[in-house]
C-alpha cells in the first residue's frame, strides 16, 4: 500500500478542531452557513451507503452464524445427554459455546474489513483479497497517527 493513500471515501483535507466565542444575536446567517459546511463535510467523509449495506450483510453472515451455534449449543448438547448417545462435561459444553460466540465477535470485525470499500467493486465472495487491502490500509493509518510530526 503506497503512504498517503487513503480510503476511498476518507476526506483528504485534515481538519483542526476550532473553538470560537459564544454566539452574539447578529451571527443567525452565519450559523445557518456553518450547519450547511458542516453537513457537506460529514457527508464528504461519511461511508457510501453501497459500501456501508456490503459491510452490513457481510457482518450479519460472518457473526450471525457463529452467533446462531453458540446459541444451539445448549439445547443440542441437553438433547445429546438426555438421549444418553454420549456424556458431555459442562466445562466442554461452556467452552463450545463462548467459542461459537467468540467467532461471532471476531466476525463482526471481518465482516467489516473484508467488504470492498471501493463503490464500484462488489469484491469476491469470501472477501480475503479486500481483507488484506483493508487490513493494510488500517495499519498504515495507524502509523501515520502513531509517527511523530517532523519539524517539531
Amino acid at each position: 500500500m503506497a503512504k498517503g493513500s487513503g480510503l476511498p471515501f476518507e476526506s483528504r483535507k485534515k481538519s483542526k478542531a476550532t473553538f470560537s466565542k459564544a454566539p452574539s444575536p447578529d451571527d443567525t446567517g452565519r450559523k445557518s452557513a456553518a450547519k450547511q459546511q458542516k453537513s457537506a463535510a460529514a457527508k464528504q467523509g461519511a461511508i457510501p451507503e453501497v459500501v456501508s449495506r456490503r459491510m452490513v450483510s457481510r457482518m450479519a453472515v460472518c457473526a450471525g452464524v457463529p452467533t446462531l451455534f453458540g446459541l444451539t449449543t445448549f439445547p443440542v448438547s441437553y438433547v445429546i445427554v438426555q438421549h444418553h448417545w454420549f456424556s458431555l462435561p459442562h466445562v466442554v459444553v461452556v467452552l463450545v459455546s463462548l467459542g461459537w460466540f467468540g467467532l461471532g465477535a471476531l466476525g463482526l470485525s471481518y465482516g467489516v474489513i473484508s467488504a470492498s470499500w471501493d463503490e464500484a467493486q462488489a469484491g469476491s465472495w469470501l472477501g480475503i483479497a479486500e481483507f488484506r487491502t483493508n487490513f493494510g490500509r488500517i495499519v498504515d493509518s495507524w502509523q501515520t497517527r502513531k509517527s511523530p510530526k517532523s519539524g517539531t
